[in-house]
């Protein structure tokens, strides 16, 4: 049998943040983190203070894992592709999107996603305030739209029609014709994904956002 690798903060943030991802936020435990490792739950605060702590770190590793936005391709293109990346790794850690700006000690990785995005919109030509209006904006946008995407009761096309019979089935003939034709010439239609309805919201932010100053 091999050697054990030695218990690190790493290794103990990395396993909760795996437990996170099978059983969301709410199963996080010391108890259940320490029998992940193998070892003893006291032996986890040599590492970290407590929860809080975990939750720290947990937040700032999937921060990590998100694009930093540059500006040397413009800001509207690094914004876009932030969030892109954003979306694509609450998406991966679905229990994140209610802790991300929560933290009030936010770890390395968090304070640098945050400095890259507003020092990206102030080359861009955003005032301070602007650049604090448009992060709040894009931000607002992209953690309601995770949050909604989550709470859909389908994930593919099948299950949409699926629900989508199972509501009109129950309905009178002839009643709530706009919500009817929106399904069968829009949701129902082959191809359809909801998750293009992102691309198109952000893109309706982004081209909405002006620079200040010139």
């Amino acid at each position: 049998m091999g050697k054990r690798a030695p218990l690190s903060r790493e290794r103990v943030v990395t396993a909760a943040v795996e437990l996170a991802d099978e059983k969301g936020a709410a199963g996080i435990s010391m108890r259940a983190i320490a029998a992940r490792l193998g070892v003893e739950a006291m032996s986890l605060y040599n590492h970290v203070t407590g929860r809080e702590d975990m939750l720290d770190g947990m937040v700032d590793t999937v921060f990590g894992e998100v694009e930093l936005p540059s500006a040397d391709i413009g800001w509207k293109r690094a914004m876009r592709e932030r969030a892109v990346s954003l979306r694509a790794a609450l998406t991966r850690h679905p229990w994140a999107v209610g802790l991300m700006d929560s933290r009030t000690t936010p770890g390395p990785a968090t304070l640098r996603h945050h400095d890259a995005v507003i020092g990206v919109l102030r080359a861009g030509g955003f005032s301070v305030p602007m650049a604090a209006h448009a992060f709040s904006l894009i931000d607002s946008y992209l953690y309601g739209f995770v949050l909604q995407e989550r709470s859909l009761p389908f994930s593919t096309p099948a299950e949409l029609e699926e629900v989508a019979g199972e509501i009109f089935r129950d309905l009178p003939e002839d009643t709530h014709p706009h919500l009817t034709e929106l399904a069968v010439e829009h949701a129902l239609k082959p191809g359809y994904d909801y998750g293009a309805e992102f691309d198109f919201g952000l893109d309706l932010i982004l081209d909405a956002l002006r620079p200040d100053e010139t």
